[in-house]
């Protein structure tokens, strides 16, 4: 099976996190069928960087110079990409014109186009995002739907996917989105080893809150994390909010607000969210039947699962099966 090439498209200014965070997550993703006790399968993308030459400024936060470097490609190399990844660069700075041509023609050729953070301004000054819905990091937001008034500015989500053009709100969201395209490219069970080995939540949903509360722990409050183990560890069982908020020794309604702050969304669609995962992992690393996955899940009958999973997935649990299951 050839593999599925990606190219990061690197501009004058590129902002360095966001620089390194691509090759990371493409780089770790690795088929799940392991042998001879090896820690990872087979690398299931090819990584390039590209950008322009002779050499790059990279930046670090405030746009303070850090270094310089020569990609090992040039720009070129984006055109025989299946997807393009464009890291943010300083927002004052007015991408180069073999910049946006070269991302243009990559998409016109059939390229899947994604930005880290204020990379959506490249995408946008290319015209990629217009008449489309898209996210940069909140703190641009703003200055973002000036510029570029033909875009659906959001700036209360971690990532958007518009199918062949995907955005994400900063620099730690991109890596929520690249999982999010691994999720896509190969499965739940590559991309929960992938995030694994990072060591990185594999849950983040694109339309999780970008900007979260978070309180100093006091007596009375804190953190959410041992409730959502149990969760986790309980997912078969039909449990209600009450049941939720019995555990974490708080009223429904102080659940509901924590979890906000906590992860950007209620406890019970954070629920179905984990129960959705959790059947993806096991369409395809079982033989389950979909009756018996709607059991483990919490789902209790295959038709709520069919019903949850297709509106999420996009595809019917028997479709999803076949696409990502190992022969």
């Amino acid at each position: 099976m050839a593999k599925h090439r990606v190219a990061v498209v690197a501009a004058d200014r590129v902002k360095s996190l966001e620089l390194a965070i691509p090759g990371q997550v493409f780089g770790t993703a690795h088929s799940v069928d392991k042998a001879d006790g090896a820690v990872f399968g087979t690398p299931l993308y090819d990584v390039v960087m590209c950008g322009q030459r002779p050499d790059l400024v990279v930046c670090g936060r405030g746009g303070v110079e850090l270094y310089r470097l020569t990609a090992p490609h040039d720009l070129n190399a984006a055109l025989s990409a299946d997807t393009v990844v464009v890291p943010g660069i300083r927002t004052d700075i007015t991408p180069a014109v073999e910049v946006i041509e070269v991302l243009r023609e990559a998409h016109a050729r059939g390229a899947r186009i994604a930005s880290v953070c204020c990379g959506a301004y490249i995408l946008a000054a290319a015209g990629l995002l217009d008449g489309r819905r898209a996210t940069t990091h909140w703190t641009s937001a703003r200055d973002f739907a000036q510029r570029f008034p033909r875009v659906e500015v959001d700036p209360n989500v971690l990532f958007v996917d518009e199918g062949d053009v995907l955005t994400s709100a900063g620099a730690a969201t991109g890596l929520d989105l690249c999982i999010h395209m691994v999720r896509n490219d190969f499965g739940a069970a590559v991309a929960a080893e992938a995030a694994r080995h990072i060591v990185i939540p594999p849950q983040r949903d694109g339309d999780q809150a970008q900007f979260i509360v978070h309180r100093e722990p006091t007596a009375d409050s804190g953190s959410l994390e041992p409730t959502m183990r149990w969760l986790r560890e309980h997912l078969g069982e039909p449990l209600t909010l009450s049941d939720i908020a019995r555990h974490a020794a708080m009223s429904p309604r102080s659940l509901n607000r924590r979890f906000r702050e906590q992860t950007g969304t209620t406890p019970l669609q954070w629920l179905l969210n984990q129960r959705v995962r959790h059947a993806q992992e096991l369409l395809e690393t079982t033989a389950l039947s979909i009756e018996e996955i709607a059991t483990h899940c919490g789902f209790g009958t295959a038709i709520n699962l069919r019903q949850h999973f297709t509106r999420r997935i996009h595809l019917s649990p028997t479709t999803y099966r076949r696409a990502f299951q190992p022969r």
